[in-house]
């Protein structure tokens, strides 16, 4: 459940920052309907609307502008922490002892 939510933060991020529901799908890998009910799925769950949505374009909302500037950093900081680890991965490691 609680890792529902977080995609759901992921899209609505993706989406609000990309500012096309079809940029966001294909960076997130995943079909413009399936993006676009996850958005209202998390829409009707916070109870606000987040973004606009017009045939031409997709904006945030008031709410949806508060809720990108709250989260947005927080995510882009998990981002950079994971980024680090995986610069670690594959190098060797620890104490080596030789007796």
């Amino acid at each position: 459940m609680v890792l529902d939510g977080v995609n759901d933060l992921i899209a609505f991020l993706t989406v609000a920052r990309e500012r096309s529901f079809t940029k966001a799908a294909a960076q997130m890998g995943v079909s413009q309907p399936a993006l676009s009910r996850t958005l209202r799925k998390l829409e009707a769950r916070l109870g606000v609307q987040l973004l606009t949505r017009s045939t031409r374009s997709v904006a945030p909302t008031d709410a949806g502008e508060r809720l990108l500037e709250s989260l947005g950093p927080h995510f882009d900081g998990i981002e950079a922490g994971l980024a680090e680890l995986s610069e670690l991965s594959g190098k060797p490691a620890g104490s080596l002892r030789i007796t």
